[in-house]
């Protein structure tokens, strides 16, 4: 080749890059991606509705870059991925308003207000402890990840659920339903907390204030009333109770979903428990 010729003058410089056809470019992201395999699936599946809101507050711009750089078959396959990995939604709905009686809304509001926080019943010292260690198994790790806070969380879920009479391994799988164990959770109604309490009940039963659902106790403590409340309504049948604090009544989809729930927080001692005094 002549003196002076492109390929002298590239001497000692870096090699142009090669050229590759966005058709190319996006064969090879969506490659990478299928060599990637499933545990590239399972990471977008958790990831879920957050990677899908942070994409959309983001907005158009990150969604232009992030063609750009994987390639737009790679961009459908994950949204695709992260609306598959979604959880099916049970019956959308809230608790509804209406009107209490002077007696029962009294009532309601003097157990609200109670400041007394006492321990649970426990039928032995055993029995305690092998209760909380396997609820604590159980719950997310995501929203209590520290012992110390599963604990307090299950005490206090199983004081407030004893306090109304109710079944505390009901009660979380309620919880589990409702909010997935997360305390600041809202609903699209604008149920707030872990046990989705409707703000008008803070209006009904103090001073008006929701944000005080956002607190553990406050809010456990509203909901166990709250389905103590719809339990006695509807004399004592739970199915329809369970439909009435879901704003469903009638439907099957969210008393069936917070039953099966139920079931998986059943508690099996490890010990025999105690025999019944005289």
């Amino acid at each position: 080749m002549p003196r002076g010729s492109r390929a002298n003058d590239c001497r000692g410089s870096d090699p142009p890059p090669p050229v590759v056809s966005r058709r190319r470019g996006r064969a090879l992201s969506v490659a990478t991606f299928a060599r990637v395999g499933r545990p590239a699936v399972a990471i977008v599946t958790r990831v879920g509705r957050s990677a899908v809101a942070i994409v959309a507050w983001v907005g158009r711009p990150a969604v232009a870059i992030v063609t750009r750089i994987l390639g737009r078959p790679l961009v459908v396959i994950v949204a695709l991925v992260a609306l598959v990995g979604r959880p099916a939604p049970v019956a959308a709905g809230a608790q509804q308003y209406e009107d209490l009686s002077a007696a029962v809304r009294s009532a309601l509001t003097a157990a609200a207000a109670d400041p007394a926080v006492a321990e649970p019943i426990w039928q032995s010292r055993a029995y305690r402890i092998d209760w909380l260690a396997q609820m604590s198994a159980k719950l997310p790790r995501r929203h209590l990840p520290e012992y110390r806070e599963r604990v307090e969380f299950l005490t206090l879920v199983r004081y407030e659920a004893q306090r109304a009479g109710l079944e505390p391994e009901l009660v979380l799988g309620l919880i589990q339903v409702e909010s997935g164990f997360r305390r600041h959770a809202i609903s699209s109604a604008g149920a707030l907390g872990y046990m989705q309490v409707m703000p008008f009940w803070t209006r009904l039963l103090s001073d008006g204030d929701p944000r005080q659902l956002f607190g553990m106790r406050t809010n456990i403590r509203y909901g166990c009333l709250i389905l103590r409340h719809y339990l006695d309504r509807e004399n004592g049948d739970l199915f329809l109770a369970l439909g009435r604090y879901n704003g469903s009544r009638g439907r099957a989809e969210y008393p069936n979903a917070v039953l099966a729930a139920w079931q998986r927080w059943r508690f099996q001692p490890t010990s025999p428990l105690p025999a019944p005094g005289p």
